[in-house]
């Protein structure tokens, strides 16, 4: 049973799954749009958007949560000082998954996460 388990497993041990995620974070926010299959863009929406939310703050002890889980200084940069002022006002919602269709070699669900205007 999975009571109280948070998440999907995607196949991977926790690290591998963490570091997965800071990866996909790190490429949405330097990219702002990152294709990759339905379940990852689902686990990667609430990962993304609790650093956007985190950012909006624009404090040291913030940037140094964030910077925890981001770990590219061009990146954590940009996420501080071009990407959350752009949501100040917006009260969450920041990224939007559209479906793609299923991937040639193995017919897995295909997404495109990417951040609003």
């Amino acid at each position: 049973m999975r009571h109280r388990n948070k998440g999907k497993r995607l196949s991977r041990t926790s690290t591998h799954r963490r570091a997965l995620l800071r990866n996909l974070a790190t490429s949405l926010f330097r990219h702002e749009r990152v294709e990759t299959t339905t379940t990852k863009a689902k686990e990667l929406r609430p990962y993304a958007e609790r650093l956007i939310t985190l950012a909006r703050r624009g404090d040291v002890h913030a940037r140094r949560i964030a910077g925890r889980k981001i770990q590219d200084r061009d990146v954590l940069g940009k996420l501080f000082d071009d990407i959350a002022p752009r949501y100040a006002e917006r009260p969450g919602g920041y990224t939007r998954i559209l479906r793609l269709g299923n991937r040639k070699g193995d017919a897995a669900e295909m997404s495109l996460i990417e951040l609003v205007r």
